[in-house]
């Protein structure tokens, strides 16, 4: 798949050619101090921002204070309100720049977001099954109870995902309700359901996989393109991964081939100082040996994890590191110019709804995902959230 030759083809880059490449950049140019939102206290994503923050004091006197957010709101609009200069932001973060979901309300709407950086680590993102299943691909899924997590978007997507890859729906499964996410793998301990959607490290997975009904993982062919084009058009932020890391036995002796996508992902909005975009890149590149194992998932924000033609734009002064690193091709050039073009349609089509939007909630909504998809459409853009 094409993400996997991109990062082949960056690893592959002599290291004296990085190494010349960096020599010619500009100097890296930090505030004294910066504040950032990140996921819980107890999160690896917010170990990582203190594992960078910490790299930033000591290499360039620039302090981060950090806030963690109980949940993706909460993390999200402090950025929106221009209080922090960064997120490191889940997936909500994607679902911020396309305007869907819990951001398609009257509050939000499309957000002009910008990448700085990913980290891909060693985890997966995938649909626990009990063990005691004969389950090994997602196709095998059929006519199984499936966890439904109610308020979770992003969760219920995974699924929709997978199930997607294996050529079903929701209709095809048997959907089970849960008021939240842990009790779903209380449910396939007692018995109750069969799989529900979680990373292959969380405490959940692991203590299925110690339960009696064990635990199992679809694979996910990477070969099998007419999957992954199944999968795309529900999730397009969905990677292939080489997961060696997670409950039941998964190792890097002993990977499972499945999916994945960046967590954190950290972003920031179109107009952050270019200074501070370049900068934030470039001292994270140089000095990453400095904090790479000083948080669980650090090792994600390596040159050869970054998805240079991913689902949501890269902010400019990003970009230009790349080029001046000799990373950046033309063709990951057009995949940037495409997302920011569709990012300036949602923009676009957000103001023109606003002008005469519907006063009654769900009318809001409605009227405003119609609006989108028919805005995409037009523009010759696959709307994706209907």
């Amino acid at each position: 798949m094409r993400p996997f030759a991109q990062r082949l083809l960056i690893a592959a880059l002599p290291l004296s050619l990085l190494g010349a490449a960096v020599s010619h950049a500009s100097e890296i140019e930090l505030p004294g101090t910066m504040a950032w939102t990140a996921y819980g206290t107890n999160s690896s994503g917010y170990a990582q921002a203190v594992a960078i923050g910490n790299m930033l004091q000591n290499k360039y006197d620039s302090s981060v204070r950090i806030l963690p957010g109980d949940n993706d709101v909460s993390r999200m609009t402090p950025l929106k309100q221009g209080r922090v200069d960064l997120c490191a932001c889940g997936i909500a973060s994607y679902y911020g720049a396309e305007g869907v979901m819990m951001f398609a309300d009257r509050d939000w709407g499309p957000q002009p977001l910008r990448v700085i950086t990913t980290s891909t680590a060693s985890f997966g993102l995938s649909l626990a099954v009990a063990g005691d299943l004969d389950v090994e691909t997602p196709a095998d899924l059929a006519g199984k109870r499936i966890a439904y997590i109610r308020g979770d978007d992003a969760l219920n997507k995974g699924t929709e995902a997978y199930l997607a890859f294996g050529g079903l729906t929701w209709d095809d499964v048997e959907r089970v309700d849960y008021p939240g996410y842990g009790r779903s793998f209380d449910g396939i301990i007692a018995g109750d359901v069969d799989a529900s959607f979680t990373t292959t490290v969380t405490p959940p997975a692991q203590q299925l996989a110690s339960s009696p009904r064990g635990i199992s993982w679809p694979v996910l062919d990477p070969n099998d393109e007419a999957g992954w084009e199944r999968m795309a058009a529900v999730a397009p932020y969905f990677r292939p991964h080489e997961v060696t890391s997670g409950a039941g036995g998964i190792s890097a002796e002993n990977p499972v081939p499945s999916a994945s996508y960046p967590y954190p992902i950290v972003v920031a909005n179109q107009d952050l100082d270019d200074n501070v975009a370049y900068g934030l890149i470039k001292a994270m590149q140089e000095n990453f040996d400095d904090y790479k194992d000083n948080a669980p998932g650090a090792l994600g924000y390596a040159l050869e994890q970054q998805d240079l033609q991913w689902v949501v734009p890269f902010h400019d002064a990003v970009v230009e590191y790349y080029k001046e690193i000799d990373v950046w091709t033309d063709e990951m050039q057009a995949h940037q110019d495409k997302l920011v073009e569709r990012q300036n349609v949602l923009l676009t089509a957000w103001e023109s709804f606003m002008q005469d939007a519907p006063s009654e909630d769900e009318a809001f909504t409605t009227g405003w995902m119609e609006a989108r998809a028919t805005a995409l459409s037009d523009a010759g853009f696959e709307p994706i959230f209907e």
